[in-house]
């Protein structure tokens, strides 16, 4: 009697080219025989390693590629009775049952039975009667004779060979085995290994002596004949040599070869999380060939929330990693365990790889496992540098006293550099007398070796070591070096080094170096001084100064302390680094100099390395820094700061001193510092003291000049500065002053520049500045002005103006212009370029009108003007209080001189060309407090400059500024500062100050950029850090870039007649050539400009930065938005001017209005198109003389429109008209004043118009269009006519079509290149989840092909994404092809922008496959590793198969008859020959389906092809739910075929002859009808039994060949009492499309009435043009009292039970050959098949001379008979020679594909080859092909359609609130078809609570493979929201269960809110 176990029918599969196997175990028929343990199973093949996988588990996913056919069975050990008797094992190819394994076991897996073995190797054959032999390996075991040798652990050994290994082995026998000089014998059973190569031996570190000295292993080989010995000769021990009880060993190897790995455990932070078990790891290589043995992870604590790092070493490549073998031995009280992750890092590779697990290992937790196979999550996967393996052997002298106990540490230098400092782990009895040390070390690679520095700690008492010699040798290439030493490292022993270079080709020399202390008081150190002296060849290394040669007493005040330092050569010293350790009571220490010569050389050979002449290295001087890199004389740039020493000597004259606070700024050739404040703790600048001052800024080369002032502070602020000094590393430049910088003395100036006293190209030059302030009223202001000036040499700094020759300065002025005048005196600055001048806002009336500032350099007499005519002023113009200006030509100035009416020159436009403008956006954030009261500033920095502080003080959008979720704008100017990297953002801490800034947005028009730079943190100095003060970066991913915009100088002239002023907002757009124009600009920001400007009679200017038209303005459009209280506008004219692209000048464009813009005048239009009459051209000719031209603008055409005489032919939508010629185009004008009718473009009708432009030449073409507004917009053009009045030319246009969005509207196929992603995101549930930002997908494909940035914009309403929900999107992008990853991110860059993603799914219809990504990781700058966007490689997600899609266009024609448009809901269901579509909305998107139109767009629908009909249903929702329906065309956007569905018909409840809402239409293709109408005639016969008759009402839906008919409704009978007992219904239906052959019918009815139960005999269905009769049988209850409770049953057609298919059957092969030259062959094919049934005999493919095959390109088709194979699996594929000769040199046969149809059912299999097919006569050569693609006939479908039970498990999920209590509903779709929705329901049971499984029993036809399950509820009850974890779907007849995850909600008010989810298997 057997215990058949196969209940371990494990079905393992993949989405590509898998081996499906069943495997079935049987247990023997002894006592306790059954197992409670876990059992796995590990298949080896020809192809690789499958993983370990659990057959408990009958739906375990896995794939196999393996072509296994040997298994290893095993179990843990777990449970109760965990021992078991394996009989056999039946492993069966489920692609091809025929191939069946027999693998004989009748033996123990236990450790209490037998050979006490748990882990078993078995040998297979197809024939059940053998019983192959295992191959026997005699071990023998030595134990060195030494004491303490032998152990009493467990011991274990691994044997790997060439095909595999043994699995880890007990070695265990009846005696006392591994005693000291013991040989101990072992023998193990296993298959066939070939050569061997390694062992791993180990033991487990049990027992009162667990340590171990293993002297060697022997392995005799019986079967191959063969004797390996492995010798060791080391200890396995914890506490002896390095730790270790577990090693590879090679065959006859005594060198350590192994590679490590380091190893990180991390045990997961839950409750009891920690084990005390013995932990144990597999690390498996590419397919699991090689592997590195069970490793012992032995001295780890896994405890909770810690991580365990291991080195282990094994004697094998295998990184990267395929998977990891986790597991315990489950051996201690707290056995359990929960592994967070393994991280495993190779050196050698380089590369690091995660494998979670986030899983217990427990048998009472889970799953009950207690090992686990992990995976790779790929997209955490890094590359670091690579390091390689060492052998490092130190030999310890044999002389008294030369071990140690200190730490020894070495450095290793080669030709590419150096290694790392290494610790070499000293245990107790490491670098002993004579002894020999051995190590394994890693190092990058640094090419040949030269050298290594070793060295000791010299704290440990017995420190001293005399070191014999060191060997290094490469464990991969066996590169060996030898460094003999033979030296003492003793601080009392021979030299007291214990620092040694031992070289391998170089000597070793000395170097003799002097350290010089300073000669100041206090600058000795007691501190530990060291020293490093670097070299071309490399350095010393910091080497501690301890024996001075000279001085006991070292590093005094002027000592010249010597040192002896031995190294290897450095060759040319470059540069030394010296410091001290800061310790002891007097370490400051004062460095003068140090001195370095080779020991032997003089004196003057020494390279002196001075100190910056004189340094502190002391915490409290200076810099603060103790230690100091510096060089011979001339000095590297090594660091862009670098130190100055700065002496400044106040003169010695009375009242000399200041206590002022003093400021420095130099200036030298490459650029200049900042300024920078001289200070220190001391009492500064008194009377003849000389100051110095150390402090680090930016290098700028050799300095030529200095700007020294004072703030004027203090009681005593005179300052009388005799000369300053600056040293620049070794440069000293000197700047005699001898002035006074008093208000009260001399000049009167506290601000003084100087030059060094050797400069001789400089001079001070003096600069006579005058200021003009404007005439208007309010203009002078009382503020502080300052002013800096800039040329080619420097700039003037910041400088007030204060004395003036008028005593009140800047004043209005008053008839004419008056200037204050101001010197300032500076160092020649060259040609000025530009100035900044500010006022500080400061008194009363601080608003200013600046005119313009003249400038005169009195050296040159030359004048620079710098025009302005800007408001200084917060409350005016732009709101800035600084302008940066810059100067223009003379002429510019002067050209109104001679006209008195116009004396004023407007250069505002020349300044906005030169400067930047720049519109800075401030966010201040949405949180408590977080608006400000305080004074804001900011300073922009360019790369080349930046703007200085700009106050914040008048904001364009708020009066009150920086207030809580505001957004406040602010204009700056700025002169060629360079782009912008950073700005400076902060305020002054007065009154509420506290500020939580979110963002700050510059869009810089001139420049095309606009910057967004985020914050997201508090300016408080009580919040956050306590920083009011911030430096902003700009994010890149919200930089937008866009084409920069030119500046225009915008007059308005407004009329001087009544009202003719307006309030309202004015807008201007400027429309060039070929469309080009700008976007509508207001020309005021805000309400008060408003007010001011377009007075009555006023010009006024506006100078706007908008997109470049080109070189004509064709036309400007100009209006108002009709608000405000005087609204109406009578505008005269507008004057645009702009600069010239080549030389100096400017154009100005007039364009005459002279009309209202006004509701109520005129014509009522307040929006007016505008055209030029004159141009006037200003240019600056050589002669410095300003040069006008102008040009009137004359040319006019007149246009006449026909409009077509057709019905609703006209429009009353706005038609807009360009016209082109061969000299440019008119602009689109507006065709708004016909001249012919008062209401144009009426049907038949003639309307005129005549528009001006500029010359156009010969007229080419013209384009007209209209904007679709008011009731009537489609429009029937007919023809257009221009007439040129000049030329007297007619110009014919003719149209003859639409213009209609919903007539003729043909929209372009997309390109092939794009196609549809499907992306979900579901936000985690933790704090702060969610996210407002913007959210991007990337998807990247092979060879870096990506699409551009999918934006994932949510729909209106939705602010963001929401803790817990879940957001759907469809994108469009391009086809990268095969997805390698996905790139998810979004644009916040603030800390409160975080985003917890925790699910990522992206589905790809056309490919028929969706990948889901785990995420659960943050996508925020504050958290997790501060990533804001993610890159998820594909391998890490679960791929799914989905329904392949085909995009059709669709274009849907609704009828031209009254009302016929509709709004209602409209669904589409298409059928096909290859299965049907799903019921689809077609969205309304506001316009579709309207009378007349025709709608096109593109559809995704499964590849059902070829199309047979189509059935459109609407469900009389809306206000308009009637629609008259023309006809559907679909066009398939892949083959081009067109199918065309004509109805002509109402769907209307109230319309139409039939009165329906359900419509079928057959397909059209090519003018054939692929279906044809028929009637069917429906016989139903009541059985005859009790109560078999029903009172329900009864429907039906039937299936064939061309879909399904819809549901029937069996009401018209020819019997007035339906259903009765024994009676025969007949029903008939007439106009319906014939479904062709049918194959099942579904009968249902609604259990209503008093005896609902109904028993059902039969049905026959006859189609009458057919006239062929199908027979449904059934002798079944529909009754939810009887039988299995059913309503619904399918019946499956009883016609098709006709095929044999036992019998012969034929088979078509088609094979196509390549389309390139080298593909075809003129040789014999033979083919084998392969089927589920069986295997065929050889087909050869004849090649003969009359009938060529196999050309070039061609598909040849042969048949041949055999006997029936069932599906076919795979191909044999052979090229064979006609006359079977040898065959001379390699010829190849290339196949694209071959198809294999079977005759009698008309399956059809496809095979992609693609591959070369080599020519031989042997007939073991060819290629095998698995089948990629299967078309089931329709009869085969019907054929398979019996009745079949279906296990239908629901399991809900374990959250609060998961249960439901609505009516759960299923439906489920195979390749044979769907279910039809089923309710889920049992009797006395509650259903569907949390955590619960529940189980039903649904009979249907058989569904062939699950493709999808759709589940629902309908949303009633209590609480219907629904957590689903997972359903899972078993086909009782053959036990193949698919599994459907979900972990979703199905709640309206939850996730997504839907309450349907559609699952796909798992895979």
């Amino acid at each position: 009697m057997y215990y058949n176990m196969a209940n371990t029918a494990l079905i393992l599969s993949s989405l590509l080219y898998v081996s499906v196997y069943e495997v079935v175990t049987i247990t023997g028929d002894v006592k306790g025989a059954g197992t409670d343990a876990n059992v796995f199973v590990t298949l080896f093949g020809d192809f690789g390693v499958t993983p370990k996988v659990h057959l408990a588990s009958k739906y375990a996913d896995f794939m196999s590629r393996y072509g296994g056919c040997l298994p290893r069975i095993e179990h843990d050990n777990t449970g109760m009775n965990a021992s078991w008797f394996l009989d056999r094992v039946v492993v069966t190819d489920m692609n091809r049952p025929h191939l069946r394994f027999y693998f004989a076991c009748s033996n123990w897996l236990s450790r209490e039975e037998g050979d006490n073995l748990f882990v078993r190797d078995l040998l297979g054959s197809m024939n059940p009667m053998d019983v192959p032999k295992l191959n026997k390996y005699i071990v023998s075991v030595f134990t060195a004779d030494m004491k303490g040798s032998g152990t009493d652990a467990d011991v274990f050994l691994n044997i790997f060979g060439e095909t595999g290994d043994t699995g880890e082995r007990r070695l265990d026998s009846d005696k006392d085995n591994f005693e000291r000089g013991s040989e101990d014998k072992f023998t193990i059973e296993a298959p066939n290994l070939g050569r061997l190569r390694k062992i791993t031996i180990g033991h487990n570190n049990r027992g009162s002596s667990a340590g171990w000295f293993l002297d060697k292993v022997v392995i005799d080989d019986m079967g191959n004949k063969e004797v390996y010995e492995f010798p060791v000769n080391r200890w396995f021990a914890m506490d002896e040599c390095d730790g270790k009880i577990q090693r590879d060993v090679l065959v006859g190897s005594m060198q350590p070869m192994g590679i490590i790995y380091n190893v990180q455990v991390m045990t997961g932070d839950v409750r009891g999380a920690g084990t005390n078990s013995k932990i144990h790891m597999v690390m498996h290589g590419a397919k699991g060939i090689k592997n590195s043995g069970k490793v012992f992870l032995e001295g780890g604590a896994f405890e909770r929330a810690l991580i365990d790092i291991f080195n282990v070493e094994i004697c094998e490549l295998i990184s990267p990693l395929s998977r990891v073998t986790i597991g315990h031995d489950n051996g201690a009280v707290g056995a359990g365990w929960y592994c967070e992750k393994v991280v495993i890092y190779c050196p050698f590779t380089g590369i690091e790889q995660t494998f979670p697990c986030g899983k217990w290992l427990d048998e009472d937790e889970g799953d009950g496992l207690i090992e686990r196979e992990l995976y790779e999550m790929v997209s955490l996967r890094q590359k670091k540098q690579k390091k390689y393996p060492w052998s490092l052997w130190i030999w310890t002298s044999d002389v008294k006293g030369a071990g140690t106990d200190a730490q020894v540490f070495l450095q290793i230098y080669g030709e590419k550099g150096k290694s790392d400092e290494i610790k070499l782990e000293n245990n107790s009895d490491s670098f002993e007398q004579a002894q020999l040390d051995k190590f394994m070390i890693e190092m990058p690679d640094i090419g040949k070796l030269l050298k290594l520095r070793i060295w000791h700690e010299k704290r440990h008492p017995f420190s001293g070591w005399h070191l014999a010699r060191v060997t290094l040798l490469k464990t991969l290439t066996m590169e060996k070096y030898s460094f003999q030493c033979g030296r003492w490292l003793d601080i009392n022993e021979d030299d007291n080094e214990i620092v040694r270079d031992v070289c391998f080709p170089f000597s070793v020399i000395k170097y003799r170096v002097t350290i010089c202390t300073g000669n100041v008081s206090g600058s000795g150190t007691d501190a530990s001084v060291f020293l490093n002296v670097i070299g071309d060849l490399g350095d010393t290394g910091e080497r501690l100064m301890i024996m001075s040669k000279n001085n006991v007493n070292k590093f005094e005040k002027g000592n010249h302390d010597e040192f002896l330092i031995e190294s290897v050569s450095l060759g040319q010293v470059r540069r030394v680094r010296v410091g001290h350790d800061g310790r002891g009571g007097g370490c400051g220490w004062f460095l003068d100099k140090v001195m370095v010569r080779e020991e032997g050389q003089p004196e003057s050979m020494a390279i002196e390395f001075p100190c910056f002449s004189h340094r502190w290295l002391c915490k409290d001087e200076a810099d603060g820094k103790v230690e100091v890199e510096i060089y011979p004389s001339e000095v590297l740039e090594i660091e862009k700061l670098i130190n100055y020493e700065v002496t400044v000597v106040t003169g010695d004259r009375r009242c000399a001193g200041t206590n002022a606070n003093v400021f420095c700024q130099m200036y030298g050739d490459e650029g200049k510092t900042e300024v920078l404040s001289l200070q220190s703790r001391s009492n500064n600048f008194e009377r003849g003291t000389t100051e110095i001052f150390k402090m680090e800024a930016q290098d700028v080369g050799k300095i030529y000049k200095i700007r020294i002032y004072h703030d004027g502070k203090g009681v005593g602020d005179g300052w009388f500065l005799e000369s300053v000094d600056i040293k620049r590393l070794t440069m000293t430049f000197t700047f005699p002053c001898n002035r006074w910088l008093a208000r009260d003395e001399e000049d009167g100036e506290i601000v003084v520049e100087l030059l060094t006293e050797d400069n001789e190209d400089l001079e001070v030059n003096s600069y006579e500045v005058h200021v003009f302030t404007g005439t208007m009223f309010g203009a002078g202001t009382d503020a502080n002005v300052y002013i800096n000036v800039y040329g080619e040499t420097g700039d003037t700094g910041e400088r007030r103006l204060r004395k003036s020759n008028n005593l009140n300065k800047f004043e209005k002025g008053q008839v004419s212009f008056v200037s204050d005048i101001f010197n300032i005196t500076a160092v020649d600055l060259g040609i000025l370029k530009k100035l900044r001048i500010r006022q500080d806002n400061s008194q009363a009336s601080a608003g200013w009108f600046l005119d313009r500032v003249e400038i005169v350099d009195n050296k040159d007499d030359t004048t620079y003007f710098f025009p302005c005519k800007r408001w200084l002023a917060i409350d005016e113009d732009d709101g800035q209080l600084a302008r940066e200006l810059v100067p223009v030509d003379e002429a510019f100035m002067r050209k109104g001189d001679d006209d008195e009416e116009d004396s004023e020159a407007t250069l505002g436009l020349e300044q906005k060309a030169m400067s930047t403008t720049y519109t800075v956006r401030i966010k201040t954030g949405d949180k408590k407090y977080a608006g400000t009261d305080a004074n804001c500033f900011m300073t922009l920095y360019g790369t080349k400059d930046d703007t200085g502080i700009i106050n914040l003080k008048a904001s364009k959008t708020h009066r009150n500024k920086f207030e809580r979720g505001m957004i406040d704008e602010f204009t700056v100017e700025a002169v060629d500062i360079g782009p912008l990297k950073k700005l400076r953002i902060g305020h002054d801490n007065c009154g509420s100050a506290g500020w939580f800034l979110d963002w700050v947005e510059i869009d810089a028009p001139s420049l095309g950029q606009k910057l967004r730079f985020p914050c997201g943190r508090w300016l408080d100095k009580g919040e956050d850090d306590g920083a009011i003060v911030r430096d902003l970066f700009p994010n890149a991913l919200q930089t937008e870039l866009y084409t920069p915009f030119v500046p225009y100088e915008i007059k308005t002239f407004t009329s001087d007649v009544f009202g003719a002023g307006t309030d309202a907002d004015v807008f201007i757009a400027l429309y060039g050539r070929d469309a080009v124009c700008t976007q509508q600009k207001s020309l005021c920001v805000n309400k008060r400009e408003r007010i001011m400007y377009f007075e009555r009679g006023a010009e006024d200017m506006f100078i706007v930065e908008l997109e470049d038209v080109g070189d004509v303005i064709e036309k400007i459009r100009i209006g108002h938005d009709n608000r405000g209280v005087n609204p109406g506008w009578h505008l005269d004219r507008v004057e645009i001017r702009r600069l010239l692209r080549k030389g100096k000048g400017s154009e100005t464009v007039i364009f005459p209005c002279e009309c209202w813009l006004a509701k109520s005048e005129d014509d009522g239009e307040t929006v007016r198109e505008l055209v030029p009459s004159d141009i006037i051209t200003e240019k600056l000719s050589r002669d410095g003389n300003l040069k006008v031209t102008e040009v009137e603008v004359e040319d006019a055409l007149e246009i006449s429109v026909m409009t077509g005489d057709v019905y609703g032919g006209g429009t009353d939508a706005n038609v807009f008209l360009t016209i082109y010629g061969d000299l440019g185009d008119t602009g689109e004008r507006k065709l708004s004043k016909s001249e012919t009718n008062s209401n144009k473009f009426e049907r038949g009708s003639e309307d005129k118009f005549t528009i001006e432009a500029v010359d156009l030449g010969q007229v080419f073409k013209i384009k007209i269009r209209h904007d679709n507004s008011l009731v009537s917009p489609d429009w029937y053009l007919d023809q257009v006519e221009v007439l040129d009045e000049d030329t007297e030319e007619v110009f014919l246009f003719l149209c003859e079509r639409w213009l209609s969005r919903k007539r003729e509207d043909r929209l372009s196929s997309p390109s092939c290149a794009v196609i549809p992603y499907h992306v979900t995101i579901c936000t985690g549930l933790e704090r702060d989840a969610s996210t407002t930002s913007r959210a991007f997908v990337i998807i990247i494909g092979a060879n870096h092909t990506q699409t551009e940035r999918l934006w994932l914009d949510l729909p209106d309403g939705v602010q963001g994404f929401e803790a817990g929900s879940l957001e759907s999107f469809k994108s469009h992008g391009s086809d990268v092809g095969e997805i390698k990853k996905v790139e998810l991110g979004h644009d916040g860059a603030t800390p409160e922008s975080c985003w917890l993603v925790d699910e990522l799914s992206v589905a790809v219809p056309t490919k028929g496959v969706k990948y889901i990504f785990a995420c659960k990781c943050w996508l925020a700058k504050d958290r997790g590793d501060g990533l804001t966007s993610r890159v998820f490689n594909v391998l890490d997600a679960e791929a799914i198969s989905i329904s392949k899609q085909i995009i059709y266009e669709v274009t849907v024609v609704t009828g031209d008859v009254q009302n016929a448009g509709t709004d209602t809901l409209i669904y589409m269901s298409v059928f096909g020959a290859n299965g049907s579509t799903e019921e689809m909305l077609l969205q309304k998107n506001e316009d579709r389906f309207e009378r007349g139109q025709e709608d096109t767009f593109n559809m995704e629908i499964d590849d059902i092809a070829p199309l047979r009909k189509m059935r459109l249903r609407i469900d009389g929702s809306g206000s308009r739910p009637d629609w008259f329906l023309d006809q559907v065309i679909m066009r398939n956007l892949t083959t081009e075929e067109v199918s065309v569905f004509t109805y002509e018909d109402w769907l209307s409840r109230l319309h139409g002859p039939k009165r329906t809402m359900i419509c079928e239409m057959a397909a059209v293709v090519d003018e054939e009808m692929m279906v044809e109408l028929t009637t069917y005639t429906i016989q139903v016969k009541t059985s005859d039994c009790a109560g078999a008759g029903t009172d329900a009402n009864v429907w039906i839906i039937i299936f064939g060949e061309n879909g399904d008919t819809g549901t029937l409704a069996l009401k018209e009978c020819n019997k007035s009492n339906k259903f009765e007992r024994k009676q025969v219904d007949t029903f008939r239906f007439s106009d319906i499309l014939s479904m062709g052959d049918l194959s099942k019918v579904r009968v249902w009815h609604d259990n209503s009435g008093p005896a609902p139960g109904w028993h059902l005999d039969y049905i026959d269905v006859k189609d009458e043009i057919m006239d062929k009769t199908f027979r449904f049988p059934c002798d079944r209850w529909l009754a939810k009292n009887d039988d299995d409770g059913q309503i619904m049953r399918e019946l499956a057609c009883a016609n098709n039970d006709y095929l044999d298919l036992n019998e012969k059957t034929k088979y078509e092969i088609c094979v196509t050959t390549g389309d390139t030259d080298e593909a075809e062959t003129k040789e014999n094919a033979w083919i084998v098949l392969e089927g589920r049934k069986g295997r065929s005999k050889e087909f050869v493919m004849e090649n003969s001379s009359k009938k060529k095959r196999f050309l070039r390109g061609n598909v040849d088709r042969f048949e041949f008979s055999s006997k029936n194979l069932g599906d076919i699996a795979g191909i044999c594929l052979g090229h064979t020679p006609k006359d079977g000769k040898k065959v001379k040199g390699e010829i190849y046969w290339y196949v694209e594909e071959v198809v294999v149809t079977e005759r009698e059912l008309g399956n059809k299999y496809f095979f992609a080859c693609k591959a070369l097919i080599p020519l031989s006569p042997k007939r073991d050569d060819f290629l095998t092909f698995e089948c990629t693609k299967t078309l089931e006939s329709f009869a085969s479908k019907a054929r398979s359609l019996v009745p079949v039970k279906y296990e239908i498990i629901v399991i809900t999920g374990d959250e609060k609130g998961a249960g439901t209590d609505a009516n759960v509903f299923i439906t489920i779709y195979g390749s044979n078809g769907d279910s039809g929705r089923r309710q889920l329901r049992q009797k006395f049971r509650n259903l569907f609570e949390r955590e619960q499984t529940d189980r039903f029993l649904l009979e249907m036809l058989d569904m062939g493979e699950l493709q999808k399950v759709r589940v629902e509820h309908d949303n009633s009850g209590l609480s219907p929201g629904w957590l689903l974890d997972r359903v899972e779907v078993t086909n009782t007849a053959n036990g193949v269960t698919t599994i459907f995850l979900c972990g979703k909600w199905l709640d309206t008010k939850r996730a997504d809110g839907q309450i349907f989810r559609v699952l796909y298997p798992k895979y």
